[in-house]
């Protein structure tokens, strides 16, 4: 039976959709509205009191992540409201919750977004993608192979969100010559993007450059070990993890979303006469090229550079964003084009995290959790803190899932022996890989974009995905770097 009714006012009624936007609400009400629940004790005999708005924050942590998994209302919309419930609630003041939608991180996806549109405007899109076609051929199999290898390798570079602003385009003219209708979501599609956002984090975990939450693990490292991981030494551990990874989820791709079509017949040629069409490189792509360029550079040295250290990263990117309508690469429609369904995601994502966070709710969270296997094998407690930051950073900015759960785990550690590398290389791989749900990373939702899967999609393959992730990070630990040389027990 349909989930939609007609009655005989001519209303549709969508039961699914009343059902999961009432699941929401209940969590929401009865978590709120409950009696105080028990303190987190931790190893130290520390008691954390969970404050009523601690247990606010959970309850709006709960109807948002409803309502986003079920999309019972745009993305966006729910994102809006986490933040109205705060303030209506008194969680958190108006000014606080609302500010923080608009954090640094979300400026820096909306430039990474601009960045997107002019590769794709200025025809740079179109001349990668045509170069890239020609060398991996005509076989599906391979052109997602050679799509999530250029995915992976960037984020080494460059930021993980910027990665997937710049692949988007990329990915969305290699779909085009696969299919010209765009409407309707194909097998092939919902691999390629969802392929994307996850290979993108798989990369970013190998050196300090594919996002920020490894120097803020390498950071608490040095605060409660007091000695250095170096960047080499963490490309060293985490080079064969992400690459694993990667060639993996190629395989679970070509498992789960196996292409409707075993090739595209006169690919190769055809990309080769597009490309030659296209003619000599254009001035507009010569300046956007290497705007972008200089653009990433910045950011990429910028931890090492003592005048481009107090600089945030968000205000380098912006200013490639001003760059390109000053020199009118860009125009008022290309802003209007923007997609702020995705930009109020992340705002409402940020907001959320930074009111687990500063409310005390993830850190009590974390200690109950982590507390749980204090006397239990040393490998259960290294997964269990794997899995708690891997379910955290789903919800939450992953460099706060760090900030709260590594700091418990390397003090709990010592009490089982277990060595501080471990419990912070294993947090990092888990970090960096949040597939069930779109705020958990910028290119889930730059992917979200395509239009290719729902958010129910998104989260339903992400389980299996996520076990696979759970099962390398357990042969990592137990078997991979032990071999590379790095010492697990104390």
């Amino acid at each position: 039976m349909s989930t939609q009714t007609t009655i005989s006012t001519g209303f549709n009624v969508d039961w699914k959709r009343i059902l999961f936007l009432s699941i929401g609400l209940i969590l929401f009400i009865v978590v709120n509205f409950s009696p105080p629940w028990p303190d987190a004790i931790d190893p130290t005999g520390k008691h954390f009191v969970l404050s009523q708005q601690a247990k606010g924050a959970l309850a709006v942590f709960l109807l948002g992540g409803t309502w986003w998994v079920f999309e019972v209302v745009p993305i966006g919309v729910t994102s809006l409201f986490m933040g109205i419930l705060q303030a209506v609630f008194l969680i958190r003041p108006a000014k606080t919750a609302f500010q923080q939608m608009f954090d640094p991180s979300v400026v820096f996806i909306f430039a990474s977004l601009v960045i997107g549109i002019v590769f794709t405007k200025t025809g740079l899109t179109r001349r990668l993608a045509y170069k890239m076609l020609a060398i991996v051929g005509e076989k599906t199999s391979m052109i997602y192979l050679g799509c999530f290898v250029v995915t992976a390798a960037l984020t080494h570079i460059m930021a993980h969100t910027a990665v997937a602003a710049t692949m988007f385009p990329l990915l969305l003219t290699v779909y085009g010559l696969y299919t010209d209708d765009f409407e309707t979501p194909t097998r092939f599609g919902k691999g390629l993007f969802i392929g994307m956002a996850y290979v993108a984090g798989a990369g970013s975990i190998v050196t300090l450059l594919g996002a920020a939450r490894g120097a803020v693990a390498l950071g608490f490292y040095k605060e409660l070990v007091g000695t250095d991981i170096t960047f080499f030494q963490l490309a060293f551990y985490m080079f064969p993890i992400g690459w694993i990874m990667t060639f993996a989820l190629w395989g679970f791709f070509m498992f789960f979303f196996k292409p409707e079509q075993k090739t595209i017949p006169g690919l190769r040629e055809k990309a080769k006469k597009l490309s030659k069409a296209m003619g000599s490189i254009t001035k507009n792509e010569i300046i956007a090229a290497s705007i972008i360029f200089v653009c990433i550079f910045l950011m990429s040295i910028r931890p090492y550079v003592a005048i481009l250290k107090p600089i945030d990263k968000s205000a380098i990117i912006l200013t490639s964003t001003v760059l390109f309508f000053v020199i009118r690469i860009l125009d008022i429609k290309d802003l209007e084009s923007i997609p702020w369904n995705i930009i109020l995601l992340f705002g409402g994502a940020m907001s959320i995290g930074f009111c687990l966070w500063e409310t005390g709710a993830a850190e009590w969270i974390a200690i109950n959790w982590l507390s749980m296997f204090k006397d239990s094998n040393w490998f259960v407690f290294v997964m269990s803190m794997s899995f708690l930051v891997m379910m955290l950073t789903n919800f939450i900015m992953n460099v706060a899932a760090i900030a709260i759960v590594l700091p418990v785990a390397l003090v709990i550690g010592p009490y089982l022996g277990v060595g501080p590398d471990v419990i912070t290389f294993s947090a990092l791989v888990v970090a960096g890989m949040p597939f069930l749900l779109l705020v958990g990373a910028a290119p889930n939702a730059i992917a979200y974009d395509s239009k290719q899967f729902t958010t129910g999609e998104f989260f339903g393959y992400g389980i299996p995905a996520s076990i696979m992730l759970m099962i390398v990070t357990g042969i990592a630990v137990y078997v991979i770097w032990p071999l590379m040389g790095m010492k697990i027990m104390l």
